[in-house]
């Protein structure tokens, strides 16, 4: 009787959530935030006790810095909070996406389908192929902040991917099978970095979790370091083709990380005919709308995360608002949100 339990147990947990399927895909569509989050505010860093506060967040979309979620309630640091939701899903294959600092836990229907929730002491970002089943679905999001900076960002997207591989409700074991990054010759007496704390870890051309991913390298391979970050937390590798920056975290340095010279953010590929490169990078330092206009009342063009690198192709005499490209889209954003990290505004011409 014990077996025939848990074995419709199971049988249900798959009708309710579909068969899992995981798969490395390179083509996702429109991020989906959800909406009308039920946030319960916590002042552990374990979720536990009584919530200090209970809110509706319309995303889960946030950059607290090292300040509070709520000034004068909740801690700025050691602080935790569980989100839930009802959202609607039309069955298919979406590509769950999870960026925390420090750690972040998501259910669905009761299956654990993201579970870091032991930070790593910087920013990590998590993404899980799920098939889901048609209907309407039930989201639990657990998010746990120590000290230093504090940030979460949740959404999805349609997957299109192909060459899935099924894992096991409650406790999925995603497999990864990508090609492995052919590996470049390293001079004599350069500095190099080995991957030893990832499996597989993106790499991307700008130093942040906002660039884009440009390539994969895999566990135990080596490469010469170009330059760092002014923090050497993240670090530029030479790969075969082309020079990618890597978070630093999951990486081993062989000398003094800081003898590597700081480089600038570099620049974006994709800038549409009739716009130039003048040099100008920003960092979004919140999640952002994309605009058709500058106004607050011009439709909304695009959804940029917090931590995105931009290039700038145009501005206001004031610099109040600026041209950007987003994605191959241009549009632009409200400048108070964003910061320079490379480049003179002045370079750029009015619009």
């Amino acid at each position: 009787m014990r077996q025939l339990r848990w074995a419709s147990a199971s049988l249900l947990l798959i009708c309710l959530l579909g068969v899992f399927t995981f798969a490395w895909v390179e083509s996702v569509e429109a991020q989906i935030f959800g909406s009308n989050w039920t946030g319960s505010y916590f002042n552990t860093a374990d979720l536990s006790g009584n919530p200090v506060i209970t809110k509706i967040d319309p995303q889960i979309n946030f950059n607290y810095g090292a300040g509070s979620p709520v000034a004068g309630i909740i801690n700025s640091d050691n602080f935790s909070i569980r989100w839930t939701s009802q959202q609607p899903f039309t069955a298919g294959v979406y590509r769950f996406t999870a960026t925390a600092e420090t750690g972040i836990k998501v259910i669905i229907d009761g299956v654990t389908i993201i579970d870091k929730l032991t930070g790593t002491g910087g920013p990590q970002t998590i993404t899980q192929d799920v098939q889901v089943a048609d209907g309407t679905r039930s989201i639990q999001v657990d998010f746990v902040a120590t000290t230093g900076n504090a940030a979460v960002q949740f959404f999805w997207a349609v997957s299109s991917g192909t060459g899935a591989v099924t894992g096991t409700p409650g406790t999925p074991t995603p497999t990864f099978t990508p090609s492995a990054t052919g590996l470049p010759a390293i001079p004599a007496g350069a500095l190099r970095a080995t991957v030893i704390k990832a499996g597989i870890l993106l790499v991307r051309d700008a130093p942040s979790l906002g660039g884009n991913k440009v390539g994969r390298i895999l566990r135990g391979q080596t490469y010469q370091v170009i330059g760092r970050d002014a923090n050497a937390r993240w670090f530029l590798l030479q790969l075969s083709q082309r020079q990618a920056w890597a978070y630093g975290f999951y990486l081993s340095v062989d000398g003094n990380e800081f003898n590597a010279p700081v480089v600038s953010a570099g620049t974006f590929s994709g800038i549409p005919p009739g716009y130039s490169d003048y040099g100008v990078l920003i960092v979004t330092e919140a999640g952002l709308r994309l605009r058709g206009d500058p106004n607050t009342g011009s439709p909304q063009t695009g959804r940029i995360p917090w931590g995105s690198y931009l290039p700038v192709v145009g501005r206001l005499g004031d610099n109040s608002w600026l041209q950007v490209v987003w994605k191959g889209t241009v549009g632009w954003v409200y400048a108070p949100y964003v910061a320079v990290r490379q480049g003179d505004l002045n370079a750029v011409p009015i619009r």
